[in-house]
């Protein structure tokens, strides 16, 4: 018994002594714990889920189900921009990395390499092949279709300049054209079109950001007329008129919503 009392009181030194010999003593989380704590529910948890805890909150607040209902609504519509998100920035890093394998490919073409020994270098180095990379190796080094493999890999989104590549490559191989001087070519308009995107979606950025300001002037006349002691959240969840204002507000705000963002999506498909 006592050398059990022994074993055990040693484990608990061991377990509280610091490194230099000291007790660890175990205080209040810090700062750097909170924030810790708070990337990695950031982590965890879907932008779009906010929605649902703001209903929550608000639910709580004005002692009604309604926030909870707009909140889950809210769900899969910021799921959906989130995901347009998502696609847009993976398709202009495909379109990044095929700009980036035509550099590469004419450069291995100037430096001697034969068409099929240049892409292979080229396609490892930049990664513009992506997932279709393998097939597109290897009608490269068996002497397949090159072409119509770099026209099926140019389906996927952002992607597109490969139908330009696969248009080089057969009038180098077909009729014996220069390919470094036709990828130099690409490589230019690819750049040209990219620099023009982003010079669009500069200009747009500040509609983008009216339209973001205007969807939330609803929620600071919430906080104003709370300020005010006007209790705005029993007027608009449990008085009929309120109702009557929060619907008509509620499809004013998606409909000025819905045509911004139409306007910007129009321009850019201009």
């Amino acid at each position: 018994m006592s050398s059990r009392w022994h074993s055990g009181a040693r484990r608990a030194r061991l377990v509280l002594a610091g490194a230099d010999g000291g007790v660890v003593g175990v205080g209040p989380p810090t700062w750097q714990d909170w924030a810790e704590e708070v990337r990695r529910i950031r982590r965890r948890w879907r932008p779009e889920w906010w929605s649902l805890v703001a209903g929550l909150a608000l639910s709580v607040l004005g002692a009604s189900v309604l926030p909870v209902v707009a909140g889950a609504i809210g769900v899969p519509l910021l799921g959906r921009v989130r995901l347009a998100g998502t696609r847009r920035r993976a398709r202009e890093r495909r379109g990044d990395a095929v700009i980036a394998l035509c550099a590469a490919l004419a450069g291995e073409v100037r430096a001697g390499r034969q068409p099929g020994e240049a892409l292979l270098v080229a396609a490892r180095d930049s990664g513009g092949l992506g997932g279709a990379q393998a097939g597109v190796l290897a009608a490269a080094r068996f002497g397949g279709d090159v072409p119509g493999a770099l026209a099926a890999a140019a389906r996927r989104p952002g992607a597109e300049g490969l139908l330009g590549l696969a248009a080089c490559w057969r009038v180098a191989v077909d009729q014996g054209a220069g390919l470094a001087d036709g990828l130099d070519r690409l490589e230019g308009a690819l750049r040209a079109e990219r620099d023009q995107r982003a010079d669009l979606r500069a200009q747009l950025a500040g509609p983008r950001s009216t339209a973001v300001m205007l969807a939330g002037l609803p929620v600071l006349g919430l906080l104003l007329g709370a300020a005010l002691g006007a209790d705005p959240l029993h007027v608009l969840l449990h008085t009929g008129a309120g109702l009557g204002c929060l619907a008509a507000g509620a499809v004013l705000e998606g409909a000025g919503l819905w045509w911004a963002l139409r306007v910007v999506k129009g321009a850019e498909a201009a």
